[in-house]
């Protein structure tokens, strides 16, 4: 009954919504008008719209699809068939009328949820005065939960447009109020309020354990390093810039409220170093909690039911992971109840999803060195066995790569019998076809996809948990803060490089990888080997080079890559995605040679060996999208504003300029029109 109350209030939000236009105009609600203080007297009421939030906020991950598999494609990491994001489009991501990202409807909901239980637990949050009926430990996490939800929000709107309005209350439906709240506040007090709400939280859930489908003390601790972590390496590598408040350009100088900016810390070299100071804490504090309970990897694949189960690989498969330590937070699905596509997709080709050559290349070796240390890419010497099979790149190899990386003939499913038109055995991939089994780049994942068969049902029908948060990450966040605040490895930077180097099955000689990296050599495979432009050093890379390997395909890479400023050497030099070693290659012999055109034409399904030996997906035919390679702009680390909100945040409703919100770097103030630099 009381999930009911909370529903049919969310239902009347929704309603007013579509008759007041919530989306324009800071997505004002009156919710005054439908929300009476009656309710949020008690835990279950509190609980009740805690769950809603859930689901609007946090990842559905699922989906008739690879899920969050897939999430790395747009990147160097995957790509999808036929397929290519706008940002690398030369000229095609252009601002729009109205639409996209700049949005409040959840922020509000988040906010009336303060406005509403706050004041009845109190206002200092220390639940002295509480007046809600239910166990007051509860009522706290439930709390927590929320500052949680709303940061997640908010690190969302703030990776997609940097400077953003700071708003904590439901806002009355008055145009002075509203316009107000339409200022953008600098990036880093966005970062710092996202910082303040996890703080709230980490407080509130101390003490309280609940189950890993709910966010714990321990996640809000992570996701404040994450948070951190990525503005202390924006504001470093864009410092100067007009994506950093008070660089050249940057456009909140433009309106009166921001002029005059000055760091809560006082300088952005002293900003830089407070977040990545923040970093260093909070991910310090779960690496040291954790890190003794890294799930296990013997480093084989299971193959038969007979064979021992690999816990590292079953991590991604398991219907339950309450029981591993490792993940902080899952989403749980249920047979007949939530269910999601990953397996069937993970099982026949990713749905058309492909992990690229450079990422496939810039995995170490097990004895820790680089690939290349071994001869070249396409012959290797005695350890390293070449690319000219997909057997052959998975031999002597970080096991992450070994595992995750398919084979043809390796087993997919261990028995059982299925309706569904699925691969009981891994095929050749096919590269040629156009339909919905094709691999576009001949390398396929299966992470995330499970041996059982219970999981083949039906196609949209899996049921298998996926880990949203892992304590690995503050490991990997901890190493790079440190490393990027002073310059040094120091022991716990050490100490937990070499704890996932173990679990990896690679060798923990850190410094025999960093003596045998070329950073050039890994240029060529890896948009991370750079920052603004320029080579990073051999140390700093391979600790990025160690988040891309232990985080495949998990959705972090672009926001790595973008707090990074690791794409603007593909402004001057465009990018050309590649895929498997196919001419002049064993693999070549897979295919029938009278299936193969390789002319260019608009029947062409593979690309000539005049261009390269490995596949190019989009350079199959000239008519081909971004046939010429990835195209970055400057603009692109951030969305344009629709031209709507700021015609509707004007005091005439109309005049762009007179609105209190400022435009990105570099995109117009114009409907239709592409990035200016």
């Amino acid at each position: 009954m009381k999930k009911n109350i909370i529903y049919i209030i969310l239902m009347a939000i929704a309603v007013n919504c579509g008759l007041t236009s919530c989306n324009d105009f800071l997505d004002r609600e009156p919710l005054s008008q439908i929300a009476p203080e009656a309710y949020f007297k008690d835990a279950g009421q509190v609980l009740a719209y805690t769950d809603e939030m859930y689901d609007r906020i946090l990842p559905d991950c699922g989906g008739n699809s690879y899920g969050i598999y897939g999430w790395d494609i747009d990147t160097d990491n995957q790509l999808k068939a036929d397929v290519v994001n706008t940002r690398f489009d030369d000229g095609e991501w252009k601002v729009g009328q109205s639409g996209g990202n700049w949005a409040f409807e959840t922020i509000y909901r988040c906010n009336y949820f303060f406005s509403m239980v706050n004041p009845k637990f109190g206002e200092d949050l220390s639940g002295s005065q509480n007046t809600i009926s239910g166990n007051l430990n509860d009522i706290r996490h439930y709390i927590g939960e929320m500052y949680v939800l709303r940061a997640l929000e908010y690190f969302s709107r703030y990776q997609n447009f940097g400077d953003y309005p700071v708003i904590t209350e439901p806002l009355s439906d008055e145009m002075a109020a509203l316009t107000e709240a339409s200022k953008r506040a600098p990036r880093n007090e966005v970062a710092r309020f996202i910082l303040s709400d996890l703080d709230k939280a980490i407080t509130l859930m101390d003490g309280t354990d609940h189950n890993t489908t709910r966010i714990n003390r321990d996640v809000a601790l992570l996701i404040k390093s994450r948070v951190a972590l990525y503005e202390g390496t924006w504001l470093k590598y864009f410092k100067g810039t007009a994506f950093v408040p008070n660089g050249e350009g940057w456009p909140g100088k433009s309106k009166d409220y921001n002029a005059g900016y000055q760091y809560p810390s006082g300088s952005i070299d002293s900003e830089i170093d407070w977040f990545l100071e923040q970093t260093m804490a909070a991910s310090k504090e779960v690496a040291e909690k954790y890190k003794g309970n890294l799930t296990a990897n013997t480093g084989d694949l299971q193959q038969s039911a007979s064979d021992p189960k690999n816990p590292y690989f079953d991590m991604y498969i398991s219907v339950d992971l309450s029981s591993v330590k490792e993940v902080l937070l899952w989403r749980r699905f249920a047979s007949t109840v939530k269910m999601h596509g990953i397996a069937v997709a993970g099982n026949v080709d990713n749905n058309s999803t492909g992990v690229t050559r450079s990422f496939v290349q810039n995995f170490l070796m097990a004895d820790g060195k680089p690939v290349y240390a071994h001869g070249s890419y396409a012959e290797g010497d005695d350890y390293y066995k070449g690319d000219k099979s997909i057997a052959d790149v998975r031999v002597n190899r970080d096991s992450r790569l070994s595992l995750f990386l398919k084979e043809p003939e390796q087993i997919n499913i261990l028995g059982g019998t299925t309706t569904l038109n699925v691969f009981y055995e891994e095929p050749y991939p096919d590269v040629l076809g156009i339909g919905q089994y094709r691999y576009p780049t001949g390398y396929g994942l299966r992470k995330g996809t499970p041996f059982d068969i219970a999981q083949y049902i039906t196609m949209n029908g899996s049921f298998t948990g996926v880990p949203l948060y892992r304590s690995a990450e503050a490991l990997l966040n901890y190493m790079e803060a440190s490393y990027e605040r002073n310059g040094t490895l120091d022991g716990s930077t050490l100490e937990y490089w070499k704890l996932i180097r173990q679990r990896a099955k690679v060798s923990d000689d850190i410094d025999a990888t960093i003596s045998a990296t070329d950073i050039s050599k890994e240029a060529e495979n890896d948009w991370g080997a750079y920052s603004g432009g320029s080579l990073i050093d051999a140390t700093l890379y391979n600790i990025r080079r160690e988040r891309r390997s232990e985080f495949i395909a998990e959705g972090i890479r672009y926001m790595d890559l973008c707090r990074w400023r690791a794409m603007d050497q593909m402004i001057t030099t465009p990018y050309i995605p590649e895929g498997m070693h196919f001419w002049n290659s064993d693999i070549e012999s897979w295919y029938d040679a009278a299936k193969i055109i390789a002319n260019g034409s608009d029947k062409a399904n593979i690309s000539p060996a005049s261009q390269s030996e490995y596949i190019r997906p989009f350079q199959k035919r000239q008519s081909q999208r971004c046939y010429n390679g990835f195209i970055w702009h400057l603009a692109h680390y951030l969305e344009p504003i629709a031209i709507k909100h700021f015609q509707i945040t004007s005091p005439d409703g109309a005049t762009v300029d007179d609105s209190p919100i400022y435009q990105n770097p570099y995109w117009p103030i114009e409907a239709a029109q592409p990035a200016e630099q």
